[in-house]
C-alpha cells in the first residue's frame, strides 16, 4: 500500500511494474506548489504563539498542543480570515478560553488537497500568525471571606470550601486562609483589608445573601475598603450575580450563589481567566451573552424552570436488554428460562402491567434470540449497535427512542426478575406526588440499587454517559433531588454468574 502524499520513488514504480500495475493516477505538483506537508508546517508554525508545540506533519495535517496548563487564546477573527482564504487551507481550534492541561491538542492545521500554491501559503500565514497562544496558570495564593447569617448552615459553607479547592486545583494556587465574618459591610471591609495586608493575589467573596446590586453590602464593603467596582452582573446562567473589583491591582471577585455547587458556571469562566492573569473587562463580560445559557443547576435558591412536575405526569419504562452477558460464559443470561420463562420476559411483562405510559426495550448482543422472547409484549424495541462499548450506550439509544411529550423514564435493567409492575407504580407514585423528587431509586436494605426514574431534565445528562459506567455520579451530585424506595433484596439481585443464576433458581423453587 502506498499512503497518500508519498512520492514515488523509481523502486516504487519497479514494484508496481512487478505486481502488473499499468496505470496509476498520481497528482504531478505545479512548480509554484507547495506539498501539503510543508504547507501545514508553514501555518501551524504562524499560528503557533507561546505555550504551543507542534507536532510532525503527516498527510496534511499539524497539531498543536499545549505546552503548559493554562487558558487557550485565540483570535477568532484572524482564524476566519485564514480559513477563508481558500477552501483548501484549514485550521480547527478548541473555543476560545478553552482550560486545557499540559499535553492536551487545541488545534489543527489541515490542507486538503495534495498541495497548494505558495502565494495562498504566505497569505495564510501573514493572517493567521501569532493568533494561538496559551496564558498559563500561575500559582496564586487566596483570600476567602464568607459571610454568615443565621439561615446558612456551617456544614454548607463547610462545603462551599471544598468546592472551591478543587477549582483552583488546576492553577495549583492554594486558600491561604478563609474569613467567616458577619453579613456587614464593616467586617467585609476590615477582612478584605487584613487580606491585602497578607499579601494574598486575589480575594473571593461568598455572600450569605445574594448581591442584589451595586449599592448591597458586598460592593459597599468593597469600596469602603478602598477598592472600585469594575463589573456587576453578567449575561451567564447560572452565574448572573458575579460581581468582580479591583483593589490596587488585587482582584476581588464575588461568587454567586451557584458557586457553590461544582457544576460550570460562569464564575468559572472569569475565575480561570484570573487565575490566568488574563485581564477582564467590562466588555469582555458583557460579550459572554452567546453561549451563556447553561445547565440548570438543581441547588439553586431561584431555579429558572419551574421545580414542580407534572401531577399526571408521562413515565417511560427503558429495559437495557442488549449486554454481552460475559460472566455467563457461552449462555446469555436472557434468555435463561427463570419461573418459567426467559429472564429478560419478566423485566419487559413488569413493565407492561405497570403504570408506564410508553416501554423501550434496547438490544444488542443476540438481538433476533431477545427481540423473540419478546413478542408478547407491545413495546418499541431498538437496537444498540455499540452494545459491546457498554451501558452508556443503551442508556443514550433508548432515551433517543421516546416520544417527545415524555416527563421522566424509569431505566431498568433487563436481568431483575422480582422487579414487579408494582414496584414501577411505587417509583411513579412518589416522583408524582412530591414535588421535589426527580429521581426516584429502588433500594435494598438501605443499599441503593435498580430500577431508577429519572426526571425528562436529566436526560442531555444522561446523554453524555460513556462507556460501561452508569450515572451513580449524576445522583451524587443532584442528592437533594433524590427520593428512595425501599424494595428489599428485588433491587440488587445480581444474576450475572452461572454459580448466581442456580442459586437463585433453587432459591425460587424451594419458595415455590
Amino acid at each position: 500500500m502506498l499512503k497518500k502524499g508519498r512520492v514515488l520513488t523509481e523502486d516504487d514504480l519497479q514494484r508496481l511494474i512487478s505486481a502488473g500495475l499499468q496505470y496509476v493516477a498520481v497528482a504531478r505538483l505545479h512548480p509554484n506548489d507547495v506539498t501539503e506537508n510543508m504547507a501545514a508546517e508553514r501555518i501551524a508554525s504562524a499560528a503557533g504563539g507561546s505555550g504551543l508545540s507542534c507536532d510532525a506533519a503527516f498527510t496534511g495535517r499539524v497539531n498543536l498542543h499545549a505546552d503548559a496548563s493554562g487558558l487557550f487564546l485565540v483570535d477568532k477573527n484572524a482564524i476566519d480570515t485564514m480559513n477563508r482564504i481558500d477552501p483548501s487551507i484549514t485550521i480547527a481550534t478548541l473555543p476560545a478560553f478553552e482550560k486545557v492541561a499540559t499535553g492536551r491538542m487545541v488545534a489543527t492545521a489541515k490542507i486538503i488537497p495534495f498541495a497548494v500554491d505558495d502565494n495562498l501559503v504566505s497569505q495564510a500565514e501573514q493572517s493567521v500568525r501569532d493568533s494561538l497562544r496559551i496564558a498559563p496558570f500561575r500559582r496564586q495564593k487566596i483570600g476567602l471571606i464568607a459571610t454568615v447569617l443565621d439561615h446558612l448552615k456551617p456544614s454548607t459553607m463547610d462545603k462551599t470550601l471544598r468546592v472551591l479547592e478543587h477549582r483552583l486545583n488546576a492553577s495549583g494556587s492554594t486558600i491561604m486562609a478563609e474569613k467567616r465574618v458577619a453579613h456587614d459591610v464593616n467586617a467585609v471591609a476590615t477582612a478584605i483589608t487584613e487580606f491585602r495586608s497578607d499579601g494574598v493575589d486575589m480575594v473571593i467573596i461568598f455572600g450569605a445573601s445574594a448581591v442584589v446590586d451595586r449599592q448591597d453590602i458586598l460592593p459597599e464593603a468593597i469600596e469602603k475598603a478602598g477598592g472600585s467596582i469594575t463589573y456587576f452582573g453578567m449575561p451567564v446562567d447560572p452565574g448572573n450575580l458575579l460581581l468582580l473589583a479591583d483593589y490596587d491591582g488585587m482582584p476581588i471577585l464575588g461568587a454567586p450563589g451557584c458557586a457553590r455547587s461544582p457544576k460550570e458556571n460562569g464564575f468559572d469562566w472569569i475565575l480561570d481567566r484570573l487565575l490566568a492573569d488574563v485581564t477582564v473587562l467590562p466588555e469582555d463580560i458583557s460579550g459572554l451573552g452567546v453561549g451563556g445559557l447553561l445547565m440548570e443547576i438543581g441547588s439553586r435558591p431561584q431555579p429558572r424552570e419551574q421545580t414542580q412536575h407534572s401531577r399526571k405526569p408521562r413515565i417511560a419504562a427503558i429495559i437495557l436488554a442488549a449486554g454481552k452477558s460475559s460472566r455467563m460464559g457461552k449462555e446469555n443470561k436472557l434468555l435463561e428460562h427463570v419461573d418459567h420463562q426467559p429472564l429478560v420476559a419478566h423485566a419487559a411483562h413488569a413493565a407492561k402491567s405497570s403504570r408506564a405510559d410508553e416501554i423501550v426495550i434496547v438490544t444488542g448482543h443476540m438481538a433476533e434470540e431477545v427481540t423473540a422472547c419478546l413478542k408478547p409484549v407491545s413495546a418499541t424495541i431498538v437496537h444498540n449497535p455499540d452494545f459491546a462499548d457498554g451501558m452508556a450506550g443503551s442508556i443514550r439509544t433508548g432515551l433517543s427512542a421516546l416520544g417527545p411529550d415524555i416527563d421522566g423514564a424509569i431505566i431498568m435493567l433487563g436481568d431483575m426478575p422480582k422487579i414487579t409492575g408494582a414496584i414501577l407504580d411505587n417509583l411513579i407514585q412518589i416522583y408524582s406526588s412530591a414535588s421535589d423528587a426527580f429521581i426516584v431509586a429502588a433500594r435494598a436494605n438501605g443499599k441503593r440499587g435498580n430500577p431508577v426514574l429519572w426526571d425528562r431534565r436529566f436526560f442531555p445528562e444522561l446523554m453524555k454517559l460513556q462507556g460501561d459506567t452508569g450515572a451513580r455520579h449524576l445522583i451524587a451530585d443532584n442528592a437533594h433531588m433524590l427520593h428512595e424506595l425501599e424494595i428489599g433484596d428485588a433491587a440488587r439481585i445480581d444474576l450475572d454468574t452461572p454459580e448466581a443464576l442456580a442459586t437463585y433458581r433453587q432459591q425460587t423453587s424451594t419458595v415455590n
